[in-house]
């Protein structure tokens, strides 16, 4: 039976190029996740002052991290994390012989457990694509990915959903975007809100993206505007 493969992701491979060098170590100063821990994490690459830049999985292969993200922003993705290799011994490349792959049934997606399964592996000929198929389970459950519906330095972390979706860590050391994620966190004060919305419900001028095959809309709101609308469970007991 052939393999289900999400076509739009890519995967970027970091290797260290030399003994002693820890790849975990280097990207636990730039992401909002402890790279300590174990793996897959959600989690994002922020702006200064704390805006997503980019959003992807990691996955542990022995002293490898293998970075699980958006297709069309991979080549972007090297390049900053390449600006911020300096000397470091380390390899940042897309690497064509791992896929991602995924199928509704099981749960190991570490955002949330109605995701479902998903793996790394190698990519064959008679892989079926399934992107749209997993685009429309995961708006279904209210759970928003990628430059298209994060923007780019459009958004704060914690607007994300990152606390709600396991994206962040506020335990471990400093990262890129650190100061402005923890105080938001520390004063719980996150005033807009990227929500998935039903078109019938939806405000253009708060409009990110639209999706009019599924019949939603994907937006940032403030706090209060969303009362009346209809969100998954686990974002509204997010919002008290």
């Amino acid at each position: 039976m052939p393999n289900t493969r999400l076509f739009d992701r890519c995967v970027i491979r970091l290797s260290p190029t030399e003994a002693g060098e820890d790849v975990r170590q280097f990207l636990q100063g730039l992401v909002t996740q402890d790279t300590a821990a174990e793996m897959p994490l959600w989690a994002g690459l922020l702006s200064p002052q704390g805006k997503a830049l980019f959003d992807f999985i990691l996955w542990a292969d022995g002293d490898d991290v293998l970075i699980d993200c958006e297709g069309t922003q991979a080549d972007a993705l090297v390049r900053r994390l390449s600006m911020y290799r300096l000397r470091r011994k380390i390899a940042i490349a897309i690497d064509p012989a791992c896929g991602v792959f995924w199928k509704s049934e099981g749960s190991s997606d570490p955002r949330h457990a109605e995701l479902g399964t998903r793996w790394l592996g190698t990519p064959a000929d008679d892989d079926v694509d399934v992107s749209a198929t997993y685009r429309a389970h995961r708006l279904g459950l209210g759970i928003t990915e990628g430059v298209n519906e994060l923007g780019s330095e459009q958004t704060l972390w914690l607007e994300a959903n990152a606390a709600e979706l396991n994206g962040v860590s506020f335990t471990k050391g400093c990262y890129v975007g650190q100061e402005n994620t923890a105080r938001m966190n520390w004063r719980q004060k996150v005033n807009r809100r990227l929500v998935v919305v039903p078109l019938a419900q939806a405000d253009e001028s708060r409009q990110r993206c639209v999706y009019p095959e599924l019949n939603i809309s994907v937006e940032l709101r403030r706090v209060e505007d969303l009362t009346a609308l209809v969100l998954p469970d686990w974002q509204r007991a997010a919002l008290g």
